[in-house]
């Protein structure tokens, strides 16, 4: 069976950048399990993932724009410390969700300097070419529940 809209998909990947560093991997794990065509991994890759069958291997290669979107300056802010009330310790790399106008957003701290905390909205990734190295382990059909509600459930666990 070919991978195409409401088909679940599992595979296993190592994900590089350009300079080849391992960024994320299955190694180890499960693979990774999604429905096809629902927006549930980055559209570069479902792009090239399209088609293809169990068994197969590939090199995907992902543009910024297809994957995590290019780095948005106006998500770069510079807040008070007095913004993260009931956190002893600050430090760049932490991550917050903060409340904006748009809804919730994932921040990570990227600098403080005194009472300045410098906050990063955007993906970890963004602005970054990826580089994925996968090996598609099964193809099957979505149950009608799957394709309904936009994702894969997995035997005998269901909860929303």
């Amino acid at each position: 069976m070919q991978i195409a809209q409401n088909t679940v998909v599992a595979f296993h990947y190592t994900l590089t950048n350009e300079a080849g560093e391992v960024l994320d991997s299955s190694e180890g794990r499960e693979p990774l399990t999604y429905l096809h065509g629902a927006g549930n991994i980055i559209p570069g890759l479902e792009k090239q993932l399209e088609g293809r069958a169990a068994g197969d291997k590939l090199q995907a290669n992902v543009s910024p724009e297809e994957g995590y979107g290019e780095v948005q300056p106006q998500l770069v802010q510079e807040v008070s410390r007095e913004s993260f009330q009931g956190v002893d310790t600050i430090e760049p790399g932490m991550q917050f969700q903060a409340q904006t106008d748009g809804g919730p957003l994932m921040v990570t701290i990227t600098e403080v300097q005194g009472d300045t905390v410098t906050v990063d909205g955007n993906h970890p990734l963004a602005g970054q070419p990826l580089n994925f190295d996968v090996e598609i382990v099964e193809v099957r059909e979505a149950s009608q529940e799957e394709a309904e509600h936009g994702h894969v459930h997995n035997e005998g666990d269901h909860q929303h």
